[in-house]
C-alpha cells in the first residue's frame, strides 16, 4: 500500500512567533496582503497584533472580514471579488477554522477561476492551479486547517457543509502563536480543543490510518489531555496555548492525509441545519460515535486510553479499556462544561432523519472503521438528543 503524506512548507511555533511575517513576506517577495479574518477578531483588538506589525514594517494590506463562524458560498464569491479588486499578492488568514477556511476559497477560486460556482470545489476537485499564497495565523487551537488541505463551505442553498479536499489549498506559511490565542473565551478554547481531540482520535481510528500518522495523533491526544484544562481555566497559561498549539497541528498533520469519521459527519450536518459552531457539535458527539465505533477499532482504545492518563491499562479486558477510553474524554468534556446532549445546543427530535441522511453522505463518512447506515447515524443522534 502506497501511503501519502503532504503538509505545509514552512511553520513557527512559540511566544511572539507572529514578528517573523515581515521577513518571510519579504523572502518571498510579497507586495501586498489581503487580510481575512471576522469582526469580532477585529472588535477585540486581536487581528491588530499582526496588522500593527505589518505597518511598522511597511506592508501594506487590506481587510475583509466578511467571515461567518460557518463560512458560506456567498463568503467565498465576495471575498474572491474583494481580493481581485485589492491588488493584493497573499492571503493573510487571521483566525480560527473559518477565516482559514474562508482564505482557502478565496485563494482557490483566484487561480481555478472555472470553479467559481464554489459548488464544484466540494470533495476532491481537480484543480490545476495552487492557491495564491496563503500565510496562516490560527487564533484558536482547534481546526488545524494551517496544517490541512482540507477547508469547510456551507452551501446554505443546499443546506450542506461541503468538505473540500485539495493539496493545492494548503497555507505556504502557518506561524502557531499562543499569544495570539490567549483571548479566546473559556467556551471557545473548550470547544475547539475537543474539536482537536475529535481530530486526533478519529485520525487515529479512521481506514486510512497509518503508522507515521498514528504517531502524530497519539502525542496530540496526550498533548489535549494534559493542556487543555489548563488552556480552559488559566487563560493566560502561555505552556498549555503552546502545548494546544502543538497538539492541534500535529493532529491535522495525521488527519489530513487520512480522513476522518462520521463525528465530523455528523457534525457538519449540525452546522448546516443549525449553524452549530463545528467545535462544540465535535465535542458533543465524539463520546457517542466512540462507543459506535468501538467494535471496529481492535486494540486501539488501549492507547486512546492510555494517551488520555488512565492508568492499568494493559492489564485490562477489551471491553473495560474500550469503556475506560470513551469515560476518560466524557469526564474531560465535562470538566471544560461541553454541553452532553443535542437538546441543550437547539436541536430538534423531529430533525433527526433528516440530519442523518445529510451525516451519511459527508464526504468523511466512508473513512469511518466502522461501515455505517442512515438508520445507525440516527440512533446515534437520538441516544445523543436527550
Amino acid at each position: 500500500m502506497i501511503n501519502r503524506i503532504v503538509l505545509n512548507e514552512t511553520s513557527y511555533f512559540g511566544k511572539g512567533a507572529i514578528s517573523v511575517i515581515p521577513d518571510e513576506v519579504k523572502n518571498r517577495q510579497f507586495k501586498k496582503a489581503f487580510v481575512v479574518t471576522d469582526k469580532d477578531l477585529i472588535k477585540f483588538n486581536v487581528a491588530q497584533k499582526v496588522t500593527k506589525i505589518l505597518e511598522d514594517t511597511g506592508i501594506p494590506y487590506e481587510i475583509y472580514d466578511n467571515v461567518k463562524p460557518n463560512p458560506t458560498t456567498e463568503n467565498v464569491l465576495t471575498g474572491v471579488k474583494a481580493y481581485a479588486a485589492s491588488g493584493a499578492d497573499f492571503l493573510l488568514a487571521i483566525g480560527g477554522g473559518s477565516s482559514m477556511d474562508t482564505a482557502k476559497g478565496i485563494g482557490i477560486i483566484t487561480n481555478n477561476p472555472e470553479f467559481s460556482d464554489v459548488v464544484s470545489l466540494e470533495g476532491v476537485a481537480a484543480t490545476k492551479n495552487k492557491s495564491v499564497p496563503i500565510i496562516a495565523v490560527p487564533t484558536t487551537a482547534g481546526t488545524a486547517a494551517e496544517v490541512t488541505i482540507n477547508y469547510v463551505i456551507t452551501d446554505e442553498k443546499a443546506i450542506k457543509k461541503m468538505v473540500c479536499v485539495d493539496p493545492k489549498d494548503i497555507p505556504v506559511l502557518a506561524i502557531i502563536d499562543p499569544e495570539m490565542m490567549a483571548s479566546m473565551p473559556k467556551g471557545l478554547t473548550a470547544a475547539t480543543g475537543m474539536d482537536a481531540l475529535t481530530h486526533a482520535i478519529e485520525g487515529y481510528i479512521t481506514k486510512g490510518a497509518w503508522v507515521l500518522t498514528d504517531t502524530f495523533e497519539l502525542k496530540a491526544i496526550e498533548l489535549i489531555a494534559k493542556n487543555l484544562e489548563k488552556a480552559v481555566f488559566e487563560p493566560t497559561n502561555m505552556k498549555a496555548r503552546e502545548n494546544m498549539g502543538v497538539a492541534e497541528y500535529m493532529a491535522g498533520m495525521g488527519f489530513s492525509n487520512v480522513g476522518l469519521g462520521i463525528v465530523h459527519s455528523m457534525a457538519h450536518s449540525l452546522g448546516a441545519v443549525y449553524d452549530t459552531p463545528h467545535g462544540v457539535a465535535n465535542a458533543l458527539l465524539l463520546p457517542y460515535v466512540m462507543e459506535y465505533n468501538a467494535p471496529a477499532t481492535g486494540e486501539k482504545y488501549r492507547e486512546v486510553a492510555r494517551q488520555m492518563g488512565v492508568e492499568n491499562v494493559d492489564s485490562m479486558s477489551t471491553d473495560e479499556f474500550r469503556k475506560a477510553a470513551v469515560d476518560a474524554v466524557v469526564a474531560l468534556s465535562k470538566k471544560i462544561g461541553i454541553p452532553q446532549k443535542l437538546s441543550e445546543i437547539g436541536a430538534k427530535e423531529g430533525d433527526l432523519e433528516k440530519l442523518s441522511k445529510i451525516a451519511f453522505n459527508d464526504v468523511c463518512t466512508p473513512g469511518n472503521p466502522r461501515d455505517t447506515s442512515v438508520e445507525e447515524i440516527f440512533a446515534i443522534y437520538k441516544k445523543a438528543f436527550k
